[in-house]
């Protein structure tokens, strides 16, 4: 179990038609038969393309893919100029091209001679240029061969495909594309163009010997000879661990859909692992493994369910025992599949500095109060994090004595726990209501917060608690983020942090955020940058539905990267209770809102969250605008069939 092949299709790609999402699948319950004598473009007869909410398209797409790795593009047939949405690794190799530099264009840039030509190659066939259109046009197929150009001047012949999808109302949503890519007998000479410098050694220099190019190769069976690519004398372990484990979980799914030998190899169990752990890093993939259930659901379906979130869902959680006496303002954190809850807000401002855990793991999970050495301060307003296994770390906060910039760390799984504090030279001001997250399980990161007299902050600071002294290092960059407090900062991809939200500056008023902000802790001169939305001067309004501008929300990082929004304080009628999703990594990212079932949390803020096993976020607490509800845990799996073993 655990294949995608058990399901009756696989997902190739997202498209828009007529402003519903649909996801074109590849019927994966057909045998894909090569024939030794079939054409390269004659293979998939029985297979076809499947829409998820109706039946096969009314098209005839018999034969669309091959017995060779073929370039694949989708173009949005909607919008002006069609510009292209989706393309697979194949075709970027092809190419020369990388993905940002095809999407959003249309495909007839391959008919320039390299990246700086202003117009189309006079060797180029308009005719069949004039035949394309005209196809396209009436919403017919294509096939045809066409002389393209890499993006270092050399030709290629393309053997074309494009099959046009129909929408509900008959017209035109969107154009396949399939190519097959072989060499052009053609002497051009050098590409006049600054582009040749740098692109001779890389592409001129290879002599087509690129192993995606397909080129006839004689191979003497019998009385016949019968025309392969390249890549196909490749053995099995080296195309899954030296190609396919290095792309991302749904280009691997698009792969296995060109051949019945890339089919058999993605669904290997091993080749799935590999890829996880190449596209989301070891320590999730450590994560993950630990899950109860994981095993069971298999790699692939769990890597084709956290890039889909087609299993998202919430629902409300019942656990023994209590976290007593009753508190708001506490801070929580997940140490590997249990929940911690340390200090809070009590009656008459009373700062506590318990711990409580909940193991999720148990058989019948139920709060327990720790018995810890040296506990810190009591305090409210901090935030508390988890480094790696089963440390953690918390820092600053607030009681009734005034604001601390202190930091106490503690191994949970110590014979005694015991709470030890970190005397960090050169510490940031003392603050409350500041945001924090941890880096390689090392470092942790603060911004922002309030300080005395109610003053705003904008600065980053960071301390590696690896050192013998640790020592806080102020991150000094040019331009900061308007000050702010009640934001979320979330790692991504190593040493990535994305902020959200949160009460912010804007001149002399504190207005409430929904802007995005990035930052590179990892570069030798890290710089915020801002990445969407419309509180800063002249920023346009961000793609997508955004949520709308909030504080006091929370922010879950997904393994790929991509970081969930939900709840917080929101102004007017707008709720707080939808869940947002953006894509960081995307050149221009779109805000995506998710809709869930299940049962979510009645209230929408105050809460405190923290992601258990890479596969669910927990969501304690929340305000009902005249108490704190501290015992309701609700939550959000983004992946199915996670019970007990």
């Amino acid at each position: 179990m655990g294949d995608w092949s058990q399901d009756t299709s696989l997902e190739l790609g997202v498209f828009r038609a007529e402003g519903r999402k649909r996801i074109m699948e590849w019927d994966s319950d057909s045998e894909v038969s090569i024939g030794e004598e079939e054409d390269a473009m004659q293979i998939c007869e029985r297979g076809g393309f499947l829409m998820n909410d109706g039946g096969p398209v009314p098209i005839g797409i018999d034969n669309l893919l091959h017995s060779t790795p073929c370039g694949f593009v989708v173009t949005d047939a909607l919008e002006p100029d069609q510009p292209i949405i989706y393309v697979n690794t194949v075709f970027e190799y092809v190419t020369g091209y990388k993905a940002e530099e095809i999407l959003g264009r249309n495909c007839r840039f391959l008919q320039y001679r390299g990246p700086f030509a202003q117009r189309r190659h006079p060797l180029v066939d308009i005719v069949v240029v004039s035949e394309i259109r005209r196809c396209m046009d009436e919403g017919i197929e294509f096939q045809g061969e066409l002389l393209n150009f890499r993006k270092d001047g050399t030709p290629l012949v393309n053997r074309l495909r494009l099959t046009p999808i129909l929408g509900d109302d008959g017209m035109v949503t969107h154009i396949i594309g399939i190519q097959l890519f072989t060499e052009a007998k053609i002497e051009l000479g050098p590409l006049p163009s600054p582009y040749v410098k740098e692109a001779s050694t890389r592409y001129v220099h290879q002599s087509l010997s690129d192993p995606f190019l397909y080129r006839p190769a004689p191979i003497v069976q019998g009385h016949f000879c019968r025309e392969i690519c390249g890549i196909f004398q490749l053995s099995d372990e080296v195309l899954a661990q030296n190609i396919l484990a290095r792309l991302t979980p749904r280009d691997v799914a698009s792969i296995g859909s060109v051949c019945k030998r890339l089919y058999q190899l993605t669904k290997n169990e091993d080749l799935w692992r590999m890829v996880c752990q190449n596209a989301w890093g070891r320590e999730t993939t450590r994560v993950l493994e630990s899950v109860p259930g994981a095993k069971r659901l298999g790699w692939s379906r769990l890597a084709r369910e956290l890039t889909t979130l087609e299993a998202a869902a919430w629902r409300k959680l019942t656990v023994g025992g209590a976290v007593e006496p009753s508190r708001c303002n506490f801070s929580a954190c997940a140490a590997g599949n249990r929940l911690v809850i340390f200090g809070g807000e009590g009656i008459n401002m009373t700062g506590l500095n318990d711990t409580f855990v909940l193991d999720l793991s148990a058989a019948n999970p139920e709060w327990q109060h720790v018995k810890v050495s040296s506990p810190p301060p009591g305090r409210w307003g901090h935030t508390l994090s988890c480094l790696s296994g089963s440390s953690l770390v918390v820092f600053g906060g607030c009681n009734k004595q005034g604001l601390l910039n202190d930091v106490f760390t503690m191994d949970l799984d110590a014979q005694q726990p015991t709470w030890r504090e970190v005397a960090g030279s050169a510490p940031p001001l003392p603050r409350t209501w500041h945001s924090s997250c941890t880096l390689d399980g090392t470092k942790l990161i603060v911004s922002g917060g309030c300080a005395d007299s109610g003053v705003m902050l904008s600065d980053t600071f960071l301390l590696d608690l690896t050192m013998d002294k640790p020592m806080w290092r102020e991150i000094r960059v040019s331009w900061s983020p308007p000050s702010r407090l009640g934001h979320t900062l979330t790692a991504y991809e190593g040493q990535k942090i994305l902020m959200f939200g949160g009460l912010a500056k804007s001149g002399s008023l504190k207005l409430r955020s929904s802007d995005v902000y990035t930052i590179d802790i990892s570069e030798e001169e890290p710089k915020w940058r801002y990445l969407t939305g419309s509180g800063m001067p002249g920023a346009a309004n961000p793609a997508g539905i955004a949520p709308p501008p909030r504080l006091d929300h929370v922010a879950v990082s997904l393994p790929d990267g991509r970081v969930l929004i939900f709840g917080g304080s929101v102004a007017g009628l707008h709720s707080a209770s939808q869940l947002y999703l953006l894509d960081p990594t995307e050149e221009e990212p779109t805000w995506t809102m998710l809709n869930v079932p299940g049962q979510p949390p009645r209230y929408a803020w105050g809460h405190s969250t923290c992601v258990v096993g890479g596969t669910r976020a927990l969501v304690l607490g929340g305000q009902t605008g005249e108490e704190w509800i501290l015992n309701d845990i609700h939550e959000l799996s983004w992946a199915s069939k996670l019970g007990s073993e």
